[in-house]
């Protein structure tokens, strides 16, 4: 079983046990409980309900496990025959979640 479900501009595929990384939620901390109502697509094996655009009274339960980075994006500025060349990095910080739950 599984769904489809879409968190800010991301569309994600949500499993059971299934852990994914969403944009950084600042404000909840590891061990509580989030919702995410506007799913899209959900698939038990035998039927697939289709939204139009979201399923009515379907969500997904997950619990957040912690917050993590993402990978090292490096940014490399050069100009040519000017002599000016800039390298710097960045690390986008995610959250990670675990999928509880499916409700349709």
């Amino acid at each position: 079983m599984y769904a489809i479900f879409e968190k800010g501009s991301h569309q994600f595929k949500a499993e059971i046990n299934k852990k994914i990384t969403i944009d950084y939620q600042g404000d909840i901390q590891p061990g509580e409980k989030i919702e995410f109502d506007n799913v899209l697509v959900i698939n038990d094996g035998e039927n697939v309900k289709i939204g139009t655009p979201k399923i009515n009274n379907a969500k997904i339960i997950a619990e957040v496990v912690s917050s993590v980075k993402g990978p090292k994006l490096t940014i490399a500025k050069f100009r040519r025959r000017k002599n000016s060349k800039r390298k710097t990095g960045h690390r986008q910080i995610y959250t990670l979640v675990k999928i509880n739950e499916i409700v349709s």
